[in-house]
């Protein structure tokens, strides 16, 4: 799950936080909005709406995909894969025709049925239909396996920090030795910004997600900007300027979504960094909502024989 932009004109509110106490997350609120996503590429990636083709989900997919399969390249075909809050399960599928097993946790109903029936074929998936907090790793290929990798793919920032801190460290007893966890998460340029309203989110700099991964015994290995996510992710708050600005019956959103779609995909990947420098600039952010991908290991070594 990942979420592009803050959803303000649904009666959202964001509150940016320099300092003190961030307002906690309504987790059956968070569970609610989910339980409705549309089980679809676009649905889970929030790019509903925007007039973008279908294809849309399958470009940013891709893109993701590539550098994923970088980052993780050193990781053996043996491998146990725990998939952390999987969605429609298109990372599972993709794991599962990689690795020897994958336990794939998804707590809606309506996106874990659409997990459930694309990686049925697969006969090295196992899938629960759970609420990470509650899930037990440890259980899930008996007591003496571990996970040589685990992927969060945009849950965190669905997290108050306390369960943050929680999770991850509920996962260090439950990775094998040199094991990784590959976060994706959507991220501002500064501080903390909870989105609060029917659809509640916690927006983090990459600096605070650093802070929370070595507080709860993990190092930062690597962190890398998403530039699939961010060419898109410019095309979703261009839209929304242009539904801000123009009567709903003029909007055309079939043409000019996939007007937008089509003219920052084909400046892919160079406008990801020549755009937002351009604003920058001129003083101002575009976008205002980033992504990175982080590779983190347990600070300490895990024990071989748990």
């Amino acid at each position: 799950m990942t979420a592009p932009l803050p959803h303000r004109a649904n009666g959202q509110s964001g509150v940016a936080i320099a300092g003190g106490r961030v307002p906690q997350l309504d987790y059956s609120k968070v569970q609610a909005y989910w339980k409705r996503a549309r089980p679809s590429m676009l649905g889970p990636y929030m790019m509903d709406g925007f007039g973008f083709p279908a294809g849309a989900g399958r470009f940013r997919f891709r893109g993701e995909l590539d550098a994923v399969a970088e980052m993780i390249r050193d990781r053996r075909p043996d491998t146990s894969v725990l998939d952390l809050g999987s969605g429609v399960g298109v990372w599972t599928e993709y794991f599962a025709q990689r690795f020897a097993t994958v336990a794939a946790v998804e707590a809606s109903s309506t996106l874990y049925e659409a997990m459930k029936e694309r990686c049925s074929r697969y006969a090295n998936v196992t899938t629960y239909n759970d609420d990470v907090l509650a899930f037990k790793p440890k259980g899930a290929f008996g007591p003496t396996d571990g996970f040589g990798l685990v992927f969060l793919g945009g849950l965190l920032m669905y997290l108050n920090d306390r369960d943050v801190r929680a999770l991850l460290r509920k996962l260090i007893p439950c990775l094998e030795p040199q094991a990784v966890v590959l976060c994706r998460e959507s991220t501002i340029r500064c501080g903390i910004e909870a989105i609060q309203g029917e659809y509640q989110v916690v927006y983090r700099s990459v600096e605070t997600y650093r802070s929370l991964f070595v507080d709860t015994g993990f190092d930062v290995v690597s962190v890398r900007a998403n530039t699939a996510y961010i060419n898109v992710q410019m095309g979703c708050e261009l839209i929304k300027k242009w539904k801000a600005l123009v009567p709903e019956r003029f909007q055309c959103l079939p043409v000019v979504g996939r007007l937008v779609y089509w003219g920052l995909r084909l400046g892919y990947p160079w406008n990801t960094r020549l755009i937002p420098w351009l604003f920058a600039r001129m003083g101002r952010e575009f976008p205002l909502l980033t992504n990175h991908f982080f590779v983190l290991r347990p600070s300490l070594p895990v024990a071989a024989d748990r």
